[in-house]
């Protein structure tokens, strides 16, 4: 079957890949769409190590072609999208409904496939880049079959990041004000997260000025280019500034934007050793820095609420898909995501 892999010097799209059986407790999908987050790009750049030879792709789509023993929420037929998030959901984290810090889900890569005698690693517990993958059940949520796979595969990361920091991470009240720094895949899931969170300000702060009618679509009140007009519009600072680029000086300007009480959520990612400085002497206002992971989600129950928000006319995915390519032209979604052409590329098998 055919899947990008990536062997630590260069990404080939094979076509001699497999996957095993699955086993119990676990579900094999058939990717219908996967989309091209910048977190496969930053595997491949080194920003974030990861054993080699890997099958790329942790946003993703499809139909369920077989389950293990013991799997009985989803059946083969099934549409299902898939997260990354292969909790146990027995330790005191998932108890505690945090499966996002779940231990057993954390930095432990599998290698489920295989080309010829030598196996291959699975990337972020899912590697949609494949014709097939297999996945803990728990990954596996079903959803309705009248949602488009390529815009349902959108919501396994980047909706679940972005709106899942604003409504789970930062609780985004109605009438807060909201900064969103960098208005890419993730940064637009930020601003239509404000939007249904009843946010009463949402600044979008892009170098790219041709992202202005895109981040207004998703939810922007105003639109910047640069973050040095942000007190022109809010005076006092911000009650939520995201951080959704990965440098280290955008961190430090998140910071320096918050109002009293402030909270500077971190989704961008840098370099796995970059630091970052702020005064402390700005934080005794009860100001916060928060990390977040995968928007602190619970998947099997964000999942179907986006999907039905989709389905109001809610929460908007179709407008993410801007462009959609056959897997065999990872190159060219490859050259037209790091450039910024698109705010999401979907390839499809």
């Amino acid at each position: 079957m055919r899947g990008v892999v990536f062997d630590g010097k260069q990404v080939q799209v094979v076509d001699d890949l497999t996957v095993r059986e699955p086993g119990p407790g676990e579900v094999l999908v058939a990717i219908s769409a996967a989309g091209l987050c910048h977190s496969d790009l930053s595997v491949v750049d080194g920003t974030i190590p990861f054993p080699v030879p890997v099958v790329l792709g942790h946003e993703g789509a499809g139909l369920v072609e077989a389950v293990g023993a013991g799997v009985s929420h989803v059946a083969p037929g099934d549409h299902v999208a898939l997260s990354t998030l292969a909790s146990c959901g027995t330790c005191a984290e998932c108890d505690r409904g945090r499966p996002t810090m779940c231990r057993r889900a954390i930095g432990r890569p599998q290698q489920p496939f295989a080309r010829g005698d030598r196996t291959v690693y699975q990337f972020a517990s899912n590697s949609a880049f494949a014709e097939r993958t297999v996945v803990k059940a728990v990954q596996a949520v079903r959803i309705p079959k009248d949602i488009p796979l390529r815009a349902a595969a959108l919501i396994g990361c980047g909706v679940l990041t972005g709106v899942g920091a604003v409504l789970n991470r930062a609780r985004v009240d109605r009438g807060d004000s909201v900064v969103v720094i960098g208005t890419g895949g993730i940064g637009l899931n930020v601003l239509q997260g404000a939007r249904i969170a009843g946010a009463l300000r949402i600044v979008a702060v892009d170098a790219n000025p041709a992202k202005e009618a895109a981040a207004r679509q998703f939810g922007a009140t105003d639109f910047l280019t640069s973050t040095d007009g942000v007190r022109d519009i809010l005076p006092t600072g911000a009650d939520h500034v995201f951080e959704c680029v990965g440098r280290v000086e955008l961190i430090r300007r998140a910071v320096d934007l918050l109002d009293r009480h402030g909270q500077a959520v971190l989704l961008g990612v840098p370099g796995a050793d970059a630091e970052a400085s702020f005064l402390v002497s700005s934080m005794f206002l009860d100001k916060a820095i928060l990390g977040c992971r995968y928007g602190s989600s619970r998947p099997q129950r964000d999942i179907p609420l986006y999907a039905e928000l989709y389905r109001q006319g809610r929460l908007l995915l179709d407008e993410l898909v801007t462009a959609t390519y056959p897997v065999e032209d990872f190159e060219k979604a490859r050259a037209d995501a790091e450039a910024g052409r698109v705010a999401r590329a979907v390839l499809t098998f």
